[in-house]
């Protein structure tokens, strides 16, 4: 969420993807993370499902997002001469 945040607030689009790639990557790492708990028997199947689930649904959420940038056609904020 932290690195979202300060992607966006650089105001600029390949600085925000950046940001983004870096935010995919946390995700991958949390990911994980329930596979070692549910290894270790800190973890039951439902739980690692769920959070299997929802780290799968953040990480497609992300993509999504940086290939919405990645395809406009708007720089960011610091290049817009009217702002």
């Amino acid at each position: 969420m932290s690195n979202i945040a300060e992607g966006f607030e650089r105001d600029g689009r390949r600085e925000f993807v950046q940001f983004l790639a870096v935010a995919k990557g946390s995700v991958g790492e949390a990911r994980s993370q329930p596979y070692l708990a549910r290894d270790w028997g800190l973890l039951g199947e439902a739980e690692f499902e769920t959070l299997h689930r929802l780290a799968d649904e953040t990480s497609r959420t992300i993509s999504g997002l940086i290939n919405y940038l990645q395809s406009s056609s708007v720089k960011g904020r610091k290049f817009d001469r009217n702002f």
